[in-house]
């Protein structure tokens, strides 16, 4: 059944298109072998054609949110000889000159944007894959011609086929040391062994598998299932949990009530994704203490320098990074990471540019926080919305091939392509997974509620 499928999405890969001017109907792909379904009362129906503009959100709110949130990377990742502030990043430094960061004496590290504001590729240029985006991507292609689930080997031989080993491949911490042990022939989840892989607690697993909440609308037990091993190929404990957090956050997007305020429903989907996080582990500490923060009605600046404060300086709730004598304080780090990607959820209260803009200034790894909410954010509006917010036109083309090898079209892809090949992956996930049923006619899904 794999290699029918493969056959049959690779045609659409090369040939997709829309049913009509409109994007009133996404097509099926030919061949797609739809099973008798009898649909519920309790079923949740979801319109094909809405998710894929919602996928398109997704992609395009990501490229903006990762390119805006680069200009900032490892600026400021917390002094902890200055104990009062950490020398962070403060609202009024947006539109402001960009400074070095860690690496470099050196700002204007990405060539279009000398200062800290907005990047955008206009409709004749292409967006760059970025690690934020570049994996996913991958695990997309993947999916789509593999296991429903992944299996380690799929996995294995994915991230070698598609990542460089003899050039710069945009690989860092865990997500490097798991590409070297799949090189030695080691499978996940050994390769976040914490005896084999020393880095198993820093933030590579949320850059790389948020996306697989999208391909199990509303049901995140399956989206779990799914991400469990792509997750654990280099996160374990702490960062694997909060990586779920993200994942959870993304499939449940489908089942909020659209009925309530962004905001609000920003504050239910991350009040039950918290529900993922171990009661005594330092992530779920995290997660309350930043919430009660902007509960408090202090500044997100505030909030920013409380958390460098209570988490690198004193260290609190388990969180010991910064006695570890890590390269940049642990600055990679999983657990400050979400702290800081917090402080932008709940202070951005559902505004896009608001909540990356927070993003790429609460400093430490800023890309991937402004990422991750970016490309929710974006699902969550779709393509329309972030065109009218930005009042513009963006960049529909995607090239993979600037961090990864070996795809299609010398790595040109289209943000079209992207979110059909994400629709046809729910496809096989309802029938498959969901035991859901697909309405040909109405071009809709039925997904079973299991609580």
């Amino acid at each position: 059944m794999n290699k029918i499928f493969l056959l049959f999405y690779l045609f659409i890969f090369f040939s997709c298109e829309l049913s009509d001017k409109n994007n009133s109907e996404v097509v099926f792909s030919k061949g797609f072998y739809f099973k008798k379904y009898v649909p519920k009362k309790t079923d949740l129906k979801i319109s094909r054609s809405d998710y894929y503009n919602k996928f398109y959100g997704f992609w395009l709110g990501q490229c903006i949110a990762n390119w805006t949130g680069l200009v900032t990377e490892m600026d400021k990742i917390g002094n902890i000889g200055d104990i009062k502030t950490g020398n962070f990043y403060t609202r009024d430094d947006w539109e402001g000159i960009d400074q070095p960061n860690i690496w470099s004496k050196k700002p204007f590290k990405i060539d279009s944007s000398k200062t800290i504001d907005f990047v955008f590729k206009n409709t004749n240029e292409v967006w760059g894959s970025d690690d934020d985006t570049d994996i996913e991507y991958m695990y997309q292609h993947l999916t789509l011609n593999n296991s429903n689930i992944l299996t380690a080997s799929e996995i294995r031989e994915g991230w070698l086929k598609h990542i460089s080993s003899k050039e710069e491949n945009y690989l860092w911490v865990s997500n490097q040391r798991a590409y070297e042990l799949m090189e030695r022939g080691i499978l996940p989840p050994k390769t976040s062994d914490m005896n084999l892989n020393e880095h198993f607690e820093m933030i590579d697993a949320q850059l790389t598998t948020e996306i697989f909440g999208l391909y199990s609308p509303a049901r995140k037990d399956i989206a779990l299932k799914m991400s469990y091993l792509p997750i654990r190929t280099t996160a374990r404990n702490n960062a694997a949990w909060i990586s779920e957090f993200y994942v959870v956050m993304h499939s449940l997007a489908s089942k909020v009530d659209k009925n309530m305020s962004l905001k609000n429903q920003i504050f239910w989907l991350s009040d039950e994704s918290r529900k993922v996080l171990p009661k005594n582990s330092y992530s779920s500490k995290m997660y309350d203490y930043v919430k009660s923060k902007y509960e408090s009605n202090i500044t997100w600046e505030q909030a920013r320098d409380s958390v460098y404060y209570r988490y690198q300086v004193q260290q609190k709730d388990g969180y010991n990074m910064t006695s570890k004598n890590l390269h940049c304080n642990g600055c990679f780090a999983a657990g400050i990471n979400f702290a800081s990607s917090l402080i932008s959820l709940f202070y951005g209260e559902g505004n896009f540019k608001e909540t990356v803009k927070i993003a790429t200034l609460s400093g430490w790894d800023s890309d991937n926080p402004a990422a991750t909410w970016g490309g929710l954010l974006g699902f969550m509006i779709g393509k329309e919305s972030l065109e009218k917010i930005f009042k513009r036109n963006f960049s529909n083309k995607y090239n993979i091939h600037r961090t990864r090898r070996n795809f299609p079209n010398n790595g040109i892809d289209t943000f079209e392509n992207m979110a059909l090949q994400g629709v046809f992956i729910v496809d096989k996930i309802v029938q498959s997974e969901l035991n859901g049923g697909i309405s040909k006619s109405e071009n809709m899904w039925y997904i079973p509620q299991n609580n």
